[in-house]
């Protein structure tokens, strides 16, 4: 029988670097990851990390921001779920990010920024160039360096036990074998979320719109909940979820810029490019770079745009959740229309498409020049139905729809005047379920009486706990600080299997 000090479960941010900080305290340590690569839905995303008290920040001119200021702005994004929200773990978040920053600025990893977003109080958002994937290739060379092994194609099955600890896991091999390995300190869960669970796992937790979408990550299937819930474990929140999100499809070939390797030495270059090249001539090249799901704003609809499907025909009010239905259209889609009465303002801060890797925000001529999959243009309807294939008729009759509102709304933009925008097709994604295991400070899993279960830890989505990590940045900012200490812990197990 196969047997290590730390055994992780999941390849993405959160598992690499529960691997990374374990092997760092002299544990011999196997990561497993189902996928056929290492990433998840840490090389998905946008690639931000929110964080204060850092290097970055005070060589941009932001002096004395502290962890408990940003302990008291992540307060004003969870306002409606205040009572959800687990004060203790926020708490490690915001003590611990300034270190999670400069151990991965160690490892090689470049930032960008900090970038604003209220209601933070100063800018926070610590942007990776040249884009996600640059964390997963930092984060496995530390963790080949110190020995880890690391991996794919190798499916956790079931946590195995002697009495009441866990002491390893059965693993199913992509060639088809099947295995135990042994576990002397302890079991890791980083395996995600479980926005793409079956749906018999989902209704076990959510409701309502959820159940219409799946995930960004087809391969955050909760696994790792699943298998801790056999045992005794809890999920918390497991009703909430960073989505019904509307998201644009990733690029459908990435391109020969996105390719370019993550090499510190290009980011450094990068960075000094975006402070002497002109906007206008480095912002094409850093959006092709760009290689995820992107979110448009919703204030394209709070200035006038409106949500169509696919046969022309608005089926929501676009200022109450459209999200919700987005999933509920056959096919599961969506238009983003609009005219120049909208699209001239969607060319400067505070009006942005998107967030976007390497500019922070991507206003329409950035999609105009880096994304012309999303968008389609057109100087008349009849040119616009024809290109997104939708009936004219529809259409019109969709857009006379919005006019007879913008007596009552006039905040709202009428949509006469061409050029008119199509953004899309839009989808309806859930990007996080917020469900994870019930946790305590140091990481183990809790039973449903709050008791630890011996020798199982958990961290990243995984191991949410609780915690409410709306706004942008804190998702990676728990993956990475979460799974550090984790592993950390995990390492400090004393050893309970001979």
């Amino acid at each position: 029988m196969y047997s290590y000090d730390i055994i992780v479960i999941g390849g993405g941010g959160t598992g690499l670097m529960a691997a990374y900080a374990a092997a760092s305290e002299g544990c011999s340590v196997l990561l497993l990851e189902k996928g056929t690569a290492l990433g998840g839905t840490t090389a998905m995303s946008v690639g931000t990390v929110a964080a204060s008290n850092t290097e970055l920040q005070r060589q941009a001119g932001i002096i004395g921001d502290t962890p408990d200021a940003h302990f008291e702005d992540m307060g004003l994004f969870n306002k409606t779920l205040a009572n959800r929200d687990n004060l203790a773990l926020r708490r490690i978040l915001v003590d611990h990010a300034p270190e999670t920053i400069e151990i991965l600025r160690r490892m090689g990893v470049v930032f960008m920024g900090p970038l604003p977003e209220p209601p933070h109080r100063v800018p926070r958002l610590h942007a990776i160039l040249p884009h996600s994937r640059g964390f997963i290739v930092h984060l496995s060379k530390a963790c080949a360096d110190l020995g880890v092994l690391m991996q794919t194609g190798a499916t956790v099955t079931a946590l195995t036990t002697t009495g009441e600890r866990v002491t390893g896991v059965e693993i199913h091999d992509h060639d088809g074998h099947e295995r135990q390995v042994t576990a002397h300190k302890g079991v890791i869960i980083a395996s995600g979320d479980f926005s793409a669970a079956p749906l018999s796992y989902k209704q076990h937790h959510m409701s309502g719109p959820l159940l219409d979408i799946g995930g960004i990550n087809p391969l955050s299937t909760g696994d790792g909940q699943a298998m801790a819930e056999t045992i005794g474990g809890k999920v918390i929140n497991g009703d909430l979820a960073w989505g019904p999100e509307i998201r644009f499809l990733a690029p459908p070939k990435p391109s020969i810029i996105s390719k370019l390797p993550t090499w510190p030495s290009l980011a450094k270059l990068m960075v000094w490019a975006m402070k002497v090249v002109p906007p206008v001539l480095m912002r094409p090249f850093l959006l092709g770079f760009v290689t995820t799901f992107l979110a448009p704003s919703h204030n394209l609809f709070h200035k006038g745009a409106i949500l169509i499907n696919q046969q022309g025909e608005r089926f929501c009010d676009e200022l109450d959740r459209p999200q919700d239905h987005i999933g509920r259209q056959s096919p599961a889609s969506g238009w983003i229309v609009f005219g120049q009465e909208v699209a001239k303002q969607f060319d400067q801060w505070p009006n942005f498409i998107s967030t976007a890797p390497g500019v922070g925000y991507a206003y329409l001529p950035d999609y105009e020049n880096s994304r012309r999959d999303v968008v389609k243009k057109a100087d008349t309807l009849a040119e616009l139905a024809e290109t997104i294939r939708v009936p004219l008729a529809n259409l019109e009759t969709s857009l006379d729809s919005h006019h007879e509102n913008l007596s009552r709304n006039p905040a709202l933009s009428p949509i006469h005047q061409g050029p008119f925008y199509a953004l899309g097709p839009a989808i309806s994604w859930i990007v996080f379920s917020e469900g994870g295991l019930s946790i305590d400070t140091e990481f183990r899993v809790l039973d449903g009486h709050g008791q630890p279960i011996p020798g199982l830890f958990a961290a990243g989505s995984s191991g949410q706990g609780g915690i409410i990590l709306n706004g942008h940045g804190h998702h990676l900012g728990w993956a990475f600080t979460s799974g550090r200490l984790a592993g950390q812990r995990a390492a400090q197990e004393a050893n309970a299997v001979v």
